[in-house]
């Protein structure tokens, strides 16, 4: 196995005149997207790797000259092998759940696989890949499972893999954030099944990103697996305690049901908040696995404030107050609901009308229709259309704008 060395003093003046480059898949995600931007800011040159240049290059920071946009199919280890060469490390991002449905698990040790072939290929120094606590036992739930198993494959190879295992992150617009905020803001009263009495440790979404940057320092960190986490360790029933508190709400009411199924679960999860029923069965699965880190041999190698739970939440909702959010869990792979076909047809209706006014404050008004502002006419029609869409299974009207004003490519509208 190739071990990097720790950097020599020849090596850091030669960083001074050339940057350090370091290849990212999932830069369109949520953790990619948030990632990007801070290498950049350390002075990174950051070569990002995605299906849809597009929609990279509609992201704030994707303009900035330290960016190189590569597109290519996950699935092809010699065009991930060129746009490896010359970078000191990987981050492995990617996380099919969302885009492969039911066969997630399968579709993500391919591309894992993939990845691992075209870093051979490529004589890459490492690869970092971020992965899911949970207990080491037969037990795991399918989704903590699958990410067992793409750490195995990715380190099927002869590239090191550091593996930094987080259990729920806590961050504006985050999946498991949005499922914890809109449980107890709208459910006074929860019938929930026993998963709620079991222990959890959540991480801030600027620990994670912390982590992240920090290991690319760390000679140690190579071939590791460490777990991370914040400070915090408690039930998920005090978890919602905790974010009453931030909401300045009442004390919920939980009330644990031994017999409510995972599946039952994410059909009520998919019902009250914005998160469907094929992501939030995995997640609601996963909830029955205690997720608190081993050991913090993580904290030890890369020493770093770790960020209170009730300081992490307070952050995420004033993103979200203040209309900042960079990155939502809606923002990796196509948009939920979308048919097979969708962004392989464009239909065109034309319609022309003179109005008296700058072309800013048109384009302006256009880009609020859908989502929390609704549409100009009939609004109780498309809200009737979109109650109709998740109770089959869609997204509904909660497609998971990131700003209610502002569009770019790969957002959504409505449903």
């Amino acid at each position: 196995m190739h071990v990097p060395t720790a950097p020599t003093d020849e090596d850091t003046q030669q960083n001074d005149t050339h940057p350090r480059r370091v290849l990212l898949t999932g830069a369109t995600g949520y953790v990619g997207g948030r990632l990007g931007p801070l290498l950049i800011s350390d002075g990174f040159r950051v070569r990002c790797v995605v299906r849809s240049a597009s929609k990279l290059r509609a992201r704030p920071w994707a303009d900035n000259p330290a960016v190189e946009i590569v597109e290519a199919d996950a699935a092809d280890p010699a065009a991930r092998a060129d746009a490896m060469q010359g970078c000191e490390a990987a981050y492995y991002l990617i996380h099919s759940m969302q885009a492969a449905g039911r066969d997630y698990s399968e579709h993500d040790n391919r591309l894992a696989e993939t990845f691992a072939t075209a870093a051979e290929q490529a004589r890459l120094p490492r690869i970092i890949y971020l992965g899911g606590l949970g207990e080491m036992s037969p037990d795991l739930s399918e989704h903590l499972a699958s990410r067992r198993s793409v750490e195995s494959r990715l380190a099927s190879g002869t590239t090191p893999v550091t593996v930094l295992r987080a259990a729920m992150i806590i961050g504006s617009a985050s999946a498991s954030f949005e499922i914890l905020r809109y449980l107890v803001e709208r459910l006074p009263v929860m019938v929930t099944p026993r998963w709620v009495f079991t222990r959890c440790q959540p991480i801030a979404i600027r620990d994670v990103l912390g982590y992240l940057r920090d290991c690319l320092d760390k000679p140690e960190t190579v071939g590791r697996t460490l777990d991370i986490g914040g400070p915090d360790v408690m039930t998920y029933r005090q978890l919602m305690d905790v974010m009453a508190q931030a909401l300045h709400l009442s004390r919920r009411r939980v009330i644990p049901v031994p017999l409510l199924t995972p599946r039952l679960s994410s059909l009520w999860i998919h019902l009250v908040t914005p998160v469907s029923a094929r992501i939030a069965r995995p997640l609601a699965e996963g909830l029955r696995n205690e997720v608190v880190c081993r050991d913090d041999t993580a904290a030890r190698l890369m020493p770093r404030p770790r960020t209170p739970l009730r300081e992490a939440i307070d952050d995420a909702l004033g993103g979200i107050r203040q209309q900042h959010v960079p990155t939502a869990w809606t923002d990796a792979g196509v948009m939920p609901g979308d048919p097979d076909w969708a962004g392989g047809t464009v239909y065109h209706d034309k319609r022309q009308r003179d109005i008296h006014t700058a072309p800013e404050a048109v384009f302006n008004a256009v880009c609020k229709v859908g989502g929390g502002h609704g549409w100009y006419a009939a609004d109780w029609l498309w809200r009737l259309r979109g109650a109709i869409d998740r109770l089959l299974g869609g997204p509904g009207l909660r497609r998971g704008r990131r700003h209610p004003q502002n569009l770019a490519y790969g957002d959504a509208l409505d449903f």
